[in-house]
């Protein structure tokens, strides 16, 4: 099937409606069919190795992650216990009296109907044996954790699609279908976002009427325990420690909020409809131009998924985007992996971000993991007359303006050009360690420690050298790794932190931006005098289309450049080029200073030429930037850095 044509009077950006969203979603679908197993209960998808849940568990995931974009492609309009259809709350007008068809393209619904029919049937097999060692005998969750993950999706899909699909099984298969799901009830094996999959379930069997009193327990518990771990501004952590990501978008604001919505719980979407509208005002500033999130965090291989928080905020009205942005953001999402060989040759989406790139993967990561994007057909939830699809798009904030924008509680910091729609992430406080770590007690994660991540570039991954990374190196070579960052604050500028990269020694650093230019300030507190230290910036390609990095020393650094080599990393195959300062600690305490920058433009300026750095202080320093406006920064841990002169 050819792809619809493009619109580009509905969609000046990206040319797509809802009618391509329909055919992609037809096509991964389609890819996946010839790795099924003969009842359709597993679906084996090939891969460079397996998770390490081992292949049976792997063939579930790759069952349960594609059935869900099957549910959302021919999801009901109506269920029990909701109101109206999912877009009821984002378009009160619409007509909730048509069937679920009535929603779908017409290419669409003879191919969600026959979608949904295979899956029916790999719930019938898969369910027949569950433990068993057959072709299509699924894992129960007693015996492999993963399996918790995945009954999330099978009740999410059973959920959207009740009248379609659940009420027409049989009794028997209902049957072994709930006694499979229920041990998702019991209190979460890992103390995360993994709390969510049983709330998932329990709203499932809830609508269902199936032991609602202990599913309304789950629910209770589960959001509870997730309380603590909302930090204010839209902003939660993934579990007990300063882990800011894109969970937040594809799980810790999607299961909760959709929850409400589904299940028609007023109370529940008031309380936590405005945190996803929170969170939206930050996470639409992590999209450049050309459609791709900022790579931060884990799970990267889900990729579009992060387009699934906007999509949510359409669909219960708690959104500050307007429809035309939202299908522009989500829109460009999509088409920027699928643009660029996130799936392979047959159909498949692939382990990496564009292409294959395994130092991306986690080890739970197998052959079916990149399809949890399935949570970026969200939008399909949305019936064809709503605004999000009509609407003609609007360009996002990476296209309208520069802007500096720290985000809530994570000390993180968004950087955004118009003139090439570059997004810059600076980081002054999130990681995936707990404090009580030692110092250099383990090497970094690149998907969390470094200073800063674009959407353009790296990160390096072992053994190359970290880019956008300050440390101190050892006799041997060894760079120090960051570890867990203390957060010093945020300002409409800057961010600062602080970590321990050995025992003894302090490092206070600092960003300050404005345009393109970032001025890096690091503060060495207590490393013995003559101590070898190394700040590399971003790091970029060799070929003409790729962004220019510049790094610029301005004090405490030897005036040469160097340029060191790098390979490959989730933006494409080396060769790479890591540039990087060089310096060496004097007494107690050293200030070291540099100006970085990363842009698309065409014969970008020097670095140097866009701000006058002076240094007022052991710790302190004035930035005049190139418009004439003045800045000073201070190192002393306290006031967020001081502010404007």
């Amino acid at each position: 099937m050819q792809p619809p044509p493009e619109n580009r009077e509905l969609s000046p950006y990206t040319g797509w409606t809802r009618a391509h969203w329909e055919h992609a979603a037809d096509r991964l679908l389609r890819a996946v069919r010839p790795h099924a197993s003969p009842g359709g209960g597993l679906i084996g998808l090939p891969g460079p190795r397996p998770s390490w849940s081992g292949a049976r568990s792997d063939g579930l995931e790759g069952y349960a992650r594609t059935f869900l974009l099957a549910a959302l492609l021919g999801a009901d309009t109506t269920r029990p216990g909701a109101d109206a259809h999912p877009g009821a709350d984002a378009h009160p007008g619409a007509d909730t009296t048509r069937p679920a068809a009535a929603l779908l393209g017409a290419a669409a619904r003879p191919c969600a109907d026959a979608h949904l029919d295979r899956y029916a049937a790999g719930l019938a097999a898969g369910t027949a044996k569950p433990g068993g060692d057959g072709p299509d005998d699924w894992p129960l969750m007693a015996d492999t954790r993963q399996a918790v993950v995945e009954s999330a999706s099978v009740a999410l899909a059973l959920r959207l699609t009740r009248t379609r699909l659940w009420d027409r099984l049989d009794d028997p298969v209902r049957q072994r279908t709930v006694d499979w799901l229920l041990p998702a009830l019991d209190p979460s094996p890992v103390d995360n976002n993994w709390w969510l999959f049983g709330l998932t379930v329990a709203g499932f069997l809830q609508d269902a009427g199936i032991e609602t009193d202990r599913a309304a327990a789950t629910i209770t518990r589960s959001l509870d325990r997730i309380e603590r771990w909302y930090l204010g501004g839209g902003w939660y952590s993934d579990g007990d420690n300063r882990a800011f990501d894109h969970y937040n978008a594809w799980a810790l604001h999607l299961y909760p909020v959709l929850h409400a919505h589904l299940a028609g719980d007023r109370a529940l979407l008031d309380r936590h409809g405005p945190r996803l509208r929170a969170q939206l005002d930050d996470h639409v500033h992590l999209f450049d131009a050309d459609g791709a999130p900022v790579p931060y965090g884990r799970s990267l291989t889900y990729r579009f998924a992060a387009a699934a928080a906007p999509w949510l905020g359409a669909l219960t009205g708690h959104t500050p985007l307007t429809p035309g942005a939202t299908r522009r953001l989500a829109s460009g999402a999509l088409r920027h992996f699928l643009d660029r060989g996130a799936t392979d040759e047959r159909g498949l989406l692939t382990l990496g971000w564009h292409g294959p790139y395994e130092p991306v993967l986690q080890p739970y990561s197998g052959p079916g993991s990149p399809y949890w994007a399935s949570k970026g057909f969200l939008g399909l939830l949305l019936p064809a007359d709503h605004p999000v699809w009509t609407a003609t798009e609007e360009p996002l904030p990476a296209e309208r303006a520069d802007t500096v924008r720290p985000f809530g509680p994570t000390g993180l910091l968004a950087q955004t050009t118009a003139a090439d729609g570059l997004v810059r992430l600076h980081n002054h406080g999130s990681n995936h360690v707990r404090p009580a770590e030692s110092p250099g007690s383990g090497a970094d994660d690149p998907g969390y420690a470094r200073h800063a991540y674009s959407t353009r570039t790296g990160p390096t991954t072992a053994p190359d050298p970290a880019d956008n990374h300050f440390a101190l190196l050892l006799p041997d070579g060894t760079a120090t790794a960051r570890g867990p960052a203390t957060p010093l604050g945020t300002g409409p500028d800057r961010a600062l932190s602080a970590h321990h990269p050995l025992p003894g020694v302090r490092v206070v650093s600092a960003v300050l931006v404005h345009g393109r230019a970032e001025v890096r300030a690091h503060l060495v507190l207590g490393a013995p005098d003559g101590t070898p230290v190394r700040q590399t910036g971003w790091t970029t390609g060799t070929t003409a289309d790729t962004p220019v990095s510049q790094l610029h020393p301005v004090h405490g650094y030897a005036p040469e450049v160097a340029r060191l080599p790098t390979g490959a990393t989730l933006q494409g195959p080396g060769p790479t080029r890591t540039p990087a300062l060089h310096g060496t600690t004097h007494g107690p305490e050293t200030l070291f200073v540099a100006l970085a920058s990363l842009t698309a433009e065409p014969d970008p300026a020097p670095v140097a030429g866009l701000a006058d750095v002076r240094v007022t202080g052991p710790r302190t320093l004035t930035v005049t930037w190139q418009n004439g406006t003045t800045a000073r920064l201070d190192l002393a841990d306290s006031d967020c850095g001081g502010g404007r002169a």
